[in-house]
């Protein structure tokens, strides 16, 4: 059988979001025959069984599909509206659910389908910070600053502050919400006082600001703000930089028992479409909060670190290579 599911489906530019079905406009426009496209699915139900794969019994059902973004959003159970998660990998990575119908951004986010189980059908806006845990490679491979990644939060908590070090991790352009490919890292408000602590502290503060942006924009196209989001990814191990997140983007953060929220929403979504559970919400007992960050910063400093942000960001999107 030649199937994909709705959210891989949506992201291939192909496929019309409203109907869920390949857009003949499109596939003209781009060229691609229809007959070399697979059947579109449901995220969850029967799809077809295993038959002749090595070290798999026949007859195995395969009965859940997501992207991998789409499976976390749905493996940390955002099931309402405004719920929101975030994967801190090498790049960042949130979502936030927009409900049963398609929303477009005023400011470059994605709209895809985040799941389709039977005739529910929940849509998501997604916006991608090209760097974060790269960023805390660079300090280490780059730079030499630290031996391993686990090391940085240690070191920036040596320091009480950045002391006015901001450090926009640009390295590979800037992803939403300025898509500015021509973007370049800056670190400004070096001192003679600055060490490897403050820079440390500068970078996990440069993801938190990324993914603030982020959640910002969904806030505005949703006309509402987030006042909660969960995470998930290997950099979210990090306490500190999940305080300076909560702290930064106001928003209560919330981390769950693992962070293998993807392979964990694939899970459920199979869970509920083998009929293992008969609900969502049943399949959501699998996902547990671990600890949560709460919000401890005052509305004025909160203020003054993002006139901070914004005005590195502003010179660095100045610069052209």
């Amino acid at each position: 059988m030649h199937a994909t599911d709705v959210t891989n489906a949506s992201r291939t530019l192909l496929m019309n979001l409203a109907e869920r079905s390949w857009d003949d406009a499109m596939l003209s426009l781009l060229g691609v025959p229809r007959p070399i496209l697979p059947e579109i699915v449901p995220s969850a139900g029967r799809i077809a069984v295993t038959r002749r794969f090595p070290h798999l019994p026949d007859g195995v059902p395969i009965a859940g599909i997501a992207g991998d973004q789409q499976a976390a959003l749905f493996g940390q159970a955002c099931f309402a509206t405004g719920d929101a998660k975030c994967t801190y990998g090498t790049g960042a990575f949130a979502l936030v659910n927009i409900g049963d119908r398609p929303l477009r951004s005023r400011f470059g986010l994605l709209t895809s389908v985040g799941w389709q189980i039977g005739s529910e059908v929940v849509f998501a806006l997604e916006g991608s910070a090209f760097i974060a845990g790269a960023a805390v490679q660079w300090l280490r491979d780059g730079l030499g600053l630290i031996k391993s990644a686990a090391e940085i939060e240690a070191l920036a908590r040596s320091v009480p502050s950045s002391e006015g070090v901001t450090f926009v991790p640009a390295l590979s352009g800037l992803g939403a919400p300025y898509w500015d490919p021509d973007a370049r890292g800056l670190v400004s408000g070096v001192t003679r006082g600055t060490t490897a602590a403050h820079l440390a502290r500068a970078t996990l503060e440069g993801i938190a600001f990324s993914v603030a942006d982020l959640l910002r924009a969904m806030a505005d196209d949703l006309g509402h703000p987030l006042r909660r989001m969960r995470v998930d990814g290997g950099a979210a191990a990090n306490d500190l930089l999940l305080q300076l997140q909560a702290d930064l983007a106001n928003v209560t953060i919330e981390r769950p028992t693992d962070l293998e929220t993807t392979a964990r929403g694939a899970a459920m979504l199979a869970g509920v479409g083998a009929g293992l559970f008969r609900t969502k919400e049943e399949s959501a007992r699998m996902s547990r909060v671990g600890q949560t960050f709460q919000v401890g910063m005052s509305d004025a400093d909160r203020s003054a670190h993002l006139r901070r942000w914004a005005d590195a960001v502003a010179r660095t999107r100045s610069q052209r290579g």
